[in-house]
């Protein structure tokens, strides 16, 4: 699943996974988190939410929010992605009001929540109807929402370096870009944005545009027929031997072994 770029507005996404690091990021998209195997630490601004086995978290749109896993046994969780447009009566609660708590322990979590969500899984894309995405996504809400305790939301552009950071980065990553075009366009030192890739994000500007590129070009993988040449440069990259390297520094092989891969029968 790739976080990094906007789903359109009737997208909807979900997958099973094995849960890994990922860095702090924002989208327009309800994001729901049931794990399913081992733990997870879900990040939302600067607080660090644990869950075990069989609980669920939320994370209502553009808050910025990342997973870290620390425990060395085998995690495994189901992610959903869901356009504000699937949410109906919701609506106005996902973009006015975030979670005090976003997460919900395994005794609290609702038989339809997970019924929901297998059904999601058990559809598969070329079934999906704009009808069954709605409908699973407010049975999901109908029975989590009442349980979180919600405030309301904060414009926090122009307020806070990091909203401001994470969201520059994620409207202009596929852009050529640097740490001194990004301070100029946002008002900051470069001093100031690179203490917090490095403080916040523990990492470093141009690490942090690679992820980015990286997770946008495996979507594209997985789910377009593009020439790896053509993700490569719509991701950002710009040229093919960088995005190559990048590409198999991280993942142990190379794009095209990846889709080759990820067409294998039961992968």
């Amino acid at each position: 699943m790739h976080f990094f770029y906007e789903l359109k507005e009737s997208s909807m996404e979900i997958e099973k996974k094995t849960s890994v690091h990922v860095p702090p990021h924002l989208h327009r998209s309800l994001e729901c988190i049931f794990v399913t195997s081992g733990t997870l630490e879900l990040g939302i601004g600067t607080e660090l939410f644990h869950m075990n086995t069989g609980d669920f978290g939320i994370v209502f749109p553009e808050q910025i929010h990342h997973y870290q896993v620390f425990d060395s046994a085998f995690c495994q969780a189901v992610y959903l992605l869901a356009a504000p447009s699937l949410s109906g009566p919701f609506s106005d609660h996902l973009q006015n009001f975030v979670p005090e708590y976003p997460v919900l322990s395994a005794a609290n979590v609702h038989p339809d929540i997970t019924y929901a969500l297998q059904s999601l899984l058990n559809l598969g894309t070329p079934a999906w109807t704009s009808v069954l995405c709605q409908s699973y996504t407010q049975i999901i809400l109908s029975r989590t929402l009442p349980l979180f305790s919600l405030q309301p939301k904060k414009d926090l552009t122009g307020q806070d370096i990091v909203f401001d950071a994470v969201s520059y980065m994620a409207g202009h990553f596929t852009e050529e870009l640097s740490l001194s075009r990004m301070a100029k366009d946002l008002g900051y030192s470069q001093f100031a944005l690179s203490r917090v890739f490095s403080s916040v994000f523990h990492t470093n500007f141009n690490q942090y545009l690679n992820d980015l590129r990286l997770n946008c070009a495996l979507g594209l993988l997985k789910n377009t027929s593009l020439p790896v040449t053509e993700l490569a440069m719509n991701a950002g990259f710009t040229s093919l031997r960088t995005f190559n390297r990048a590409f198999k520094e991280r993942f142990h092989m190379s794009p095209r072994e990846y889709r080759k891969q990820q067409a294998a029968p039961g992968s």
